[in-house]
């Protein structure tokens, strides 16, 4: 059976209050916060490429921070996660620092891959979240397989696995929701949907564009949800996590969201027409939790200074740390090539001599 969670309209300082009922002021604001981080951080990112800082390819979380945010807020700390190539935000909300966030998009040994990964492949133990993948659908056989392992030892974690909206037109996301709904592993499967795979619409991909909907094909709950609604998020993907992690039920959570940039940074994004643009930028999350925490009461301007001010100071203080930490040695170069040591391995750099 599916479900729909109709986005939440907010237009009074009254229907702001009773959007906002039930939900402490702190959090609220707390969730705020988390949001502009996420939007600052993504901003300096940006920069950051366009000052040949951030080698290869970069993909940005603008537009997405609600997201982020909400799914986080759902999950318990020892919880799994693995995303796409777009997951600077999710990594931060996951809690790794974000210096060490940017160290890795710098590609410096303070990275949280050492500088191995860079943008898209991001990767922390400590924290549980298990990549960034470059390759599209690479990360859902690989969630599967670490809820089988919850399942097998008999663990009560459950395993997030986040994707975009063209991951559900390939085989590895049918085979994954299949074995996940017929041996009852603790994932919910989260389909970032922006609206626009790359260049293309998911009207013109998809011959269902109810992305959701795909999960009944399983007999798996799916449901979908304003995606930049932070509270919407994160109430309906506590109860898929919680029913996950109770019952072993596996779920399909489709958010919709929209893109503000291009499908990277160097994207200019020219297929999109004009009224997208306006509408995306209408929607903008972090834009529209500020109106409606004003209109209730829960945020002022003065509050909202401060926060900002330390959000930049703290984004700068990442960046400074990225800048600072040292570019890997040369001879690290093959460190990495196996995992443990083998006989006779080459070494040898291109300039080195052949003997």
């Amino acid at each position: 059976m599916t479900t729909t969670t109709a986005p939440r309209k907010t237009t009074s300082k009254a229907a702001a209050r009773k959007a906002f009922a039930g939900t402490d002021p702190d959090t609220l604001r707390g969730y705020f916060r988390d949001m502009l981080f996420v939007r600052r951080f993504e901003e300096r990112t940006a920069q950051g490429y366009t000052q040949a800082k951030i080698g290869g390819y970069c993909h940005l979380n603008l537009g997405e921070e609600a997201t982020v945010v909400g799914l986080a807020a759902a999950m318990r700390p020892t919880d799994y996660l693995f995303t796409n190539y777009r997951e600077h935000g999710y990594a931060i909300a996951k809690g790794i620092e974000p210096g060490r966030v940017m160290a890795e998009l710098y590609g410096r040994t303070t990275g949280t891959s050492k500088g191995w990964g860079g943008s898209m492949h991001m990767f922390d133990t400590a924290t549980r979240l298990l990549g960034g993948y470059g390759i599209v659908g690479g990360q859902l056989p690989l969630a599967v397989g670490a809820a089988l392992a919850i399942d097998y030892r008999g663990g009560d974690d459950v395993v997030v696995c986040q994707m975009g909206d063209g991951t559900t037109n390939i085989g590895a996301f049918h085979e994954s929701l299949n074995i996940a709904a017929l041996w009852h592993l603790p994932v919910v499967f989260v389909v970032i949907n922006n609206q626009t795979g790359m260049g293309t619409t998911v009207e013109q991909s998809s011959a269902e564009p109810d992305l959701y909907k795909r999960a009944s094909a399983y007999r798996m709950r799916g449901e979908r949800v304003d995606g930049t609604d932070v509270l919407a998020v994160r109430d309906i993907a506590t109860e898929l996590v919680e029913a996950a992690r109770r019952e072993g039920k596996p779920a399909l959570l489709e958010a919709v969201s929209h893109r503000l940039k291009g499908h990277s940074v160097v994207d200019p994004a020219k297929y999109r027409s004009a009224e997208a643009v306006s509408t995306a930028r209408e929607s903008d999350p972090v834009a529209r939790l500020q109106r409606e925490l004003i209109a209730a009461g829960v945020l002022d301007e003065d509050t909202f200074a401060a926060i900002e001010a330390e959000v930049r100071e703290e984004v700068d203080a990442a960046v400074a740390f990225a800048d600072a930490s040292p570019h890997p040695e040369p001879t690290s170069l093959f460190d990495y090539t196996y995992a443990t040591p083998v006989a006779g391995e080459s070494r040898r750099l291109p300039a080195d001599p052949l003997f």
